[in-house]
């Protein structure tokens, strides 16, 4: 299976190009597939990654003789999880975004040294280039708070993830203030849930809820060997119901600001 965070033009083209030659629509191409015209036409413009056995089956529809096979094995190796791109093209499109997380800062808030620190502890052990391209993808998902229109985000945080060290008190120091940064944004919240509470609903790990711009509703959760969308009642409505319960147990805003700022000037 070919992965990566995002399409590739170059894949895109060369597909168009042995598509035509062949005399297939992206229709046509898209039936031998299992793709839609529309995925078929995102594939060709870069924007999605072929998933699944798309370039195999494509390589020999459009009679490309193995070219689709060196490329995408060029453009897309070394990619993410097929479960994070399934999670990541939600993300994108995304009309609220609320996480919880309890280990490090979230991916779409991380700086390039921090990022590259958490990529850096992974088992088991990444090559640099291909941290090098986890990297720039996790770094892309921060058009998440410049994007039109403007999505509904927030994050609750452990406080133990404002103190944890990867990468050295200065790469820490960096990220906490990016975190600041992004937190005055006026369609960002961000709360820290302090070590002191005796009561806490989110015992059972991070989550990340998700709402569609057709006001569609799910969760994801992922563990150390993958992860997985929750759509179905009752489950999705306690996850629902646990982060409000976390909110309301967590400092608000301000008070978590000052909270990181302190740990940032303690650095």
């Amino acid at each position: 299976m070919y992965s990566g965070e995002r399409g590739s033009a170059t894949f895109g083209a060369l597909l168009r190009f042995y598509r035509e030659r062949a005399g297939l629509t992206q229709e046509g191409l898209g039936k031998h597939v299992g793709y839609s015209k529309s995925q078929v036409a995102m594939v060709e413009r870069g924007e999605r990654y072929p998933r699944g056995s798309f370039v195999e089956i494509a390589d020999g529809v459009v009679g490309a003789q193995g070219a689709l096979l060196v490329v995408a094995e060029k453009e897309f190796k070394g990619g993410l999880p097929p479960w994070t791109e399934d999670y990541l093209a939600e993300e994108r499109k995304a009309a609220a975004l609320h996480v919880y997380q309890n280990h490090v800062i979230p991916g779409s808030l991380q700086t390039e040294a921090y990022a590259r620190a958490v990529y850096d502890c992974h088992v088991p052990a990444l090559d640099d280039d291909e941290i090098d391209r986890r990297v720039a993808a996790r770094l892309e998902r921060q058009q998440l708070f410049d994007r039109k229109p403007r999505p509904l985000v927030g994050y609750v945080l452990e406080e133990s993830t404002l103190t944890r060290p990867l990468g050295g008190p200065d790469t820490l120091k960096e990220q906490l203030e990016h975190v600041l940064t992004i937190g005055r944004l006026r369609h960002v919240e961000i709360q820290v849930m302090p070590h002191d509470r005796q009561s806490h609903a989110g015992l059972n790990g991070p989550m990340i809820l998700l709402e569609t711009p057709e006001h569609r509703q799910f969760a994801y959760v992922e563990g150390p060997s993958g992860g997985y969308f929750v759509s179905e009642q009752p489950d999705l409505a306690e996850l629902f119901a646990r982060y409000g319960i976390l909110r309301a147990q967590a400092l608000n805003p301000d008070e978590s600001a000052k909270l990181i700022d302190e740990v940032a000037q303690g650095l």
